[in-house]
């Protein structure tokens, strides 16, 4: 795991439940429990400062550390992507975003691409991106952080004149890719599930180790969120791949969740006269309906 990947998971699956700050000394435990280091994790916070997805406060000698605004859009994002049960209805329109960039801001619109595939939209031809979800607020927010305004316009249409909508997908999305991605998550985890369930049993499984499941659990299936646009069901294949890692991921999250709360809240250190009462009920159970 990579630190600055590892700590958005530990932020959006337990910290942002327990007043959204925690001490350095206890993320350096969590993180630790992956085999990062306590210079790695130093490093990494200092640069998710710089890059202003965090910012610090000192009390002493100790420093905690809590998502920024565009830190929190982040996180935002991702827990709703990982935890929707199942998938939204469409509403019949597409979000068609366009754009025109100068040469000299070529990093620039490298940085927008990947905002855009993390959000969910396909790219259907040079700098027209479409996208069948709600993204309305998401689009326009990155927009207005990264100053586009005059490089871009964001469109709404019902109707596609030239092409169906079977034709979209398929120039925007390669899904038959996105399911093959899927079949290791898929052979992995059913095996994972039979033995934490058989775990269960002997009464073998620690609070520790579902700490671990858990979080590895969401790391791994993240990725997806870089791969997967998260379609409304009208618009999916036939026995989409992606439904059944969606169910087992929620199976295996289900059996390790009480013991993972736990674990976390034995670690976490709050700051003198700023301890919170944690949301366990949300942190053990984040899923949502659509």
């Amino acid at each position: 795991m990579k630190p600055r990947s590892l700590m958005f998971t530990l932020f959006g699956d337990y910290v942002q439940y327990y007043g959204g700050e925690i001490w350095i000394g206890s993320l350096i435990k969590l993180m630790g429990e992956f085999g990062i280091s306590e210079s790695s994790v130093r490093g990494a916070t200092l640069r998710m400062v710089q890059q202003e997805l965090f910012q610090v406060r000192k009390m002493g000698l100790n420093s905690y550390y809590r998502l920024t605004d565009k830190g929190k859009r982040r996180i935002e994002d991702g827990v709703k992507k990982v935890y929707t049960i199942t998938p939204h209805k469409w509403d019949g329109y597409w979000r068609i975003l366009t754009y025109s960039m100068p040469e000299e801001k070529r990093e620039l619109r490298n940085q927008v691409r990947k905002e855009l595939v993390w959000t969910g939209f396909g790219m259907i031809s040079n700098s027209t991106w479409v996208s069948p979800n709600p993204l309305e607020r998401q689009t326009l927010e990155m927009i207005k952080t990264y100053q586009l305004e005059a490089y871009t316009m964001l469109f709404s249409a019902s109707t596609v004149m030239s092409h169906s909508d079977s034709e979209v997908v398929k120039r925007g999305w390669d899904f038959e890719a996105i399911a093959n991605e899927y079949v290791p998550f898929i052979q992995k985890y059913r095996e994972k599930f039979a033995d934490l369930q058989a775990r269960i049993w002997d009464n073998s499984l620690t609070d520790r180790d579902c700490f671990i499941e858990r979080t590895e659990l969401v790391h791994e299936y993240r990725k997806f969120l870089f791969l997967d646009p998260l379609f409304p069901s009208e618009l999916l294949p036939g026995d989409w791949t992606g439904n059944t890692a969606r169910e087992l991921f929620r199976s295996v999250h289900q059996i390790v969740s009480v013991g993972a709360v736990r674990y976390f809240e034995s670690v976490i250190e709050q700051a003198p006269g700023h301890e919170v009462v944690g949301d366990r009920e949300h942190a053990i159970n984040p899923f949502v309906e659509m």
